[in-house]
């Protein structure tokens, strides 16, 4: 399967943002699976970010996840004061303890404008951008997270096997 829509300056990009390596995660905030795999996508970006281009798109399985939707639209109000990145690492650090409350703790650590914060996730904006990831994974075959495309095209493996990838790609 292929990525769909592919990526594009709306999506949450990190790394290298000019690179021939683009790796898209579909994500799940409360995702136990995707917890695993953050400390390694870390990892892997400590070591290969000048050469990769990183993107997270919102997969909140919100059937299973009871916090997921809420997790993703708090990630979705911080990039509205330019925090994306750090709401993310910040719940997936903090994953154990997710709920409503530590939404808006975590908020407050990051020196967020918290009124504008709680108006942001009332957002049809933010849930219409969660709802545009969430459908993009599903036309793009995305059937559990974390789920990974490389240059566009699924990659039938985890994230440790992404470092096998990044390294033979690179060399």
């Amino acid at each position: 399967m292929s990525l769909k829509p592919a990526v594009s300056n709306t999506d949450h990009a990190q790394g290298n943002l000019n690179a021939d390596l683009v790796i898209v995660e579909y994500g799940d905030y409360q995702c136990p699976y995707c917890g695993a795999a953050y400390p390694v996508l870390k990892e892997l970006m400590n070591q290969f970010g000048s050469q990769i281009k990183f993107v997270f798109r919102n997969f909140p399985l919100s059937e299973m996840h009871e916090y997921a939707r809420a997790a993703a639209l708090a990630a979705e109000a911080a990039a509205l004061q330019n925090k994306f990145w750090e709401m993310h690492d910040a719940i997936y650090e903090n994953q154990q303890n997710l709920n409503e409350h530590l939404l808006l703790e975590l908020a407050e650590e990051l020196k967020l404008d918290i009124p504008q914060f709680k108006s942001d996730l009332k957002s049809s904006v933010l849930k219409a951008k969660v709802d545009e990831d969430f459908e993009s994974g599903v036309v793009s075959g995305v059937n559990g997270t974390p789920s990974f495309y490389v240059n566009g095209k699924k990659f039938e493996g985890g994230a440790e096997d992404l470092f096998q990838l990044v390294g033979a790609d690179i060399k």
